[in-house]
């Protein structure tokens, strides 16, 4: 069973014997709390990671699509995720499957508007103009659809959230939080409405969790007055730096997850530092509620357990 307080995990040998007064307690909650933001800073520091480089590189490639053609894709295929023409596939080295069936959306026909040599003379930098001459039919593709060269992908958290999940769970419901499991939120893993979470199912237990803890700092810390004083970017790198914060703190293997996530959202070292005490406040609240019952809680009845808490 996991716990929320870490211990020196180097191992000793023979060879190199370690003093039994030399040896690393287990660390305090705000020890803990102090380096992995210290560990996550870190990170932000040396910029970005080869997977998130590659990442973005890859989404550079794909176009940002209308409001209206969002809605047609989503009403042709719900379960779309990454849509794209069939050379454009080609360009990131997938194919599209045959016999596959491509998703319609409006395309714009864009033309030159040519000036005359007396306006071009004037001015030689706008001598033609682009103009939209009006709109065609064209067909996407979902990468579902297609086969090939596997997209770079962030990292993920990975590891066993052991009990954890099932207090954080107990955490959420005792702060009058509706949990709610659905498919209507993809592609997003989680969604914070003040007072009701959302989460995507299917994820790995260590992803779940620290998706769980981002929505979590989203509602104890941006769904009152203080959003109001805050920014998107703000917002991300508070929740995902308390994600980290929790994640590390319960040996998750974090890599470069939340970096790279904070960085998407344009959050840096210096932006996560002048956040640093509501990161530490809300970190330090959530692990208090991770924290295993003491032999005499357990041995409590449940009504007077919730006295006492």
């Amino acid at each position: 069973m996991q716990t929320v307080a870490t211990t020196s995990t180097r191992r000793l040998t023979s060879e190199n014997p370690e003093p039994p007064q030399q040896r690393q307690q287990p660390q305090t909650a705000r020890e803990v709390i102090a380096a992995n933001i210290k560990s996550l800073i870190e990170q932000l520091e040396a910029g970005h990671s080869d997977a998130l480089t590659a990442y973005l590189t890859a989404m550079s490639r794909f176009h940002n699509y209308s409001f209206g053609n969002i809605l047609e894709i989503a009403r042709q295929k719900p379960d779309a995720t990454q849509v794209a023409g069939f050379w454009k596939w080609k360009e990131v080295g997938r194919s599209v499957k045959k016999g596959e069936k491509g998703i319609r959306i409006i395309a714009p026909i864009v033309g030159v508007r040519r000036k005359k040599d007396t306006e071009a003379d004037k001015d030689v930098t706008k001598q033609n103009t682009a103009v939209l001459v009006g709109f065609r039919s064209a067909h996407v593709f979902d990468v579902s659809q297609t086969e090939g060269a596997e997209l770079p992908e962030l990292r993920e958290m990975s590891g066993d959230v052991g009990e954890n999940r099932d207090r954080l769970l107990s955490f959420i419901e005792q702060q009058g939080i509706e949990l709610v499991f659905t498919e209507k939120i993809a592609p997003a893993l989680g969604m914070s409405y003040g007072g009701r979470i959302a989460i995507l199912p299917g994820q790995s237990k260590a992803e779940e969790f620290a998706t769980l803890v981002h929505e979590v700092a989203h509602e104890m810390l941006h769904k009152a007055e203080r959003r109001t004083a805050t920014t998107k970017t703000v917002r991300e790198t508070e929740a995902e730096a308390i994600a980290f914060v929790i994640a590390k703190a319960i040996g998750l293997d974090t890599g470069t997850a939340s970096a790279d996530y904070i960085q998407l959202y344009h959050g840096n070292a210096s932006l996560l530092a002048e956040s640093l005490e509501v990161v530490q406040q809300t970190s330090a609240v959530i692990l208090a509620a991770l924290k295993p019952p003491t032999a005499e809680q357990a041995a409590m009845p449940d009504a007077e357990l919730a006295q006492v808490a």
